[in-house]
């Protein structure tokens, strides 16, 4: 198999840590106030997990879930100010730039040998 790009590896964890870091926060703040919105919050914070955890393993889905989930808070960040978008956008663009360069597309293209 082939090893995983260390751009990858640090988007990947990057992924899982702001998925876990928002989950508690916002998980906690659910808990005191509850709102209608808190299980779509929620949701999303654990697909930034899921796309981590998977990125890691060379899911090409994954790759895709983590550039939709990214591109959802350019669009969520629309609804505030220029600012945000603005910030949310060059994440965006930074991340679909790993995510689709050569190396990252040998990475998720692998197959895993048979039997496991």
């Amino acid at each position: 198999m082939k090893q995983r790009p260390l751009a990858i590896t640090v988007l990947s964890w990057m992924y899982i840590a702001v998925g876990v870091a928002m989950l508690v926060v916002h998980g906690r703040t659910a808990l005191r106030t509850p709102h209608p919105e808190d299980a779509a919050i929620l949701t999303v914070e654990l697909l930034a997990i899921v796309a981590g955890v998977f990125m890691l393993r060379g899911a090409n889905w994954a790759r895709w879930l983590a550039v939709v989930w990214i591109a959802g808070h350019v669009a969520i960040a629309s609804l505030n100010d220029r600012r945000a978008v603005l910030v949310h956008a060059i994440i965006f663009v930074g991340i679909a730039v790993l995510l689709f360069r050569a190396e990252a597309q040998a990475w998720f293209s692998h197959r895993p040998a048979q039997g496991s």
